[in-house]
């Protein structure tokens, strides 16, 4: 017999998805580096979540439970198309990173952070996008990770001065 009655975790899961699935859909974009992959698992996550709800515990982080689906279906993926991921990355130019009343200079430079943090290594890409992009403390990034918080605090560091590095350089091209 089919139950048509949702659960409390599944209304929760529906409800997160409907109010906030432009986060999933950037943290899923930190981890492909496409928008087309981004979309791709995004939908999948969503699914995944919906039809795994029972495995949600209800009045915990849903965002966090949802991170860990996208970064498994993610994994699962790589590893069936034995694929290494770390440079050629997509440009992602295109994408409207800005709510719509910014300044023209602010999404230029927006346009160019998130440039140069998609040609991050992919440890350091999640890492920045979890920490910085999402606002998850560095506990809690290596708690979807799986990861000591001290190799988050290592990612982080040297993904900082990859980019101040190459924000100096552009400053430097713009003269």
């Amino acid at each position: 017999m089919i139950s048509f009655l949702q659960t409390n975790a599944e209304k929760e899961i529906r409800k997160w998805l409907n109010q906030h699935f432009p986060v999933l859909w950037r943290y899923c974009l930190i981890l492909t580096g496409s928008k087309t992959s981004a979309n791709d698992l995004a939908q999948s996550t969503s699914l995944k979540s919906l039809e795994k709800h029972k495995q949600f515990k209800a009045g915990s982080d849903v965002d966090k439970w949802l991170f860990k689906i996208a970064k498994n279906i993610w994994l699962n993926e790589l590893r069936s198309q034995a694929v290494r991921r770390g440079t050629g990355l997509h440009n992602v130019d295109e994408i409207e990173l800005t709510n719509g009343t910014s300044t023209s200079e602010s999404v230029l430079e927006a346009n160019l952070l998130i440039n140069n943090i998609m040609q991050l290594p992919e440890a350091q890409r999640i890492a920045v996008g979890l920490v910085y992009v999402e606002g998850f403390s560095y506990r809690e990034a290596a708690d979807l990770l799986d990861i000591p918080i001290g190799t988050v605090m290592s990612r982080l560091s040297i993904a900082r001065a990859k980019l101040s590095n190459r924000r100096d350089a552009s400053k430097v091209r713009m003269l």
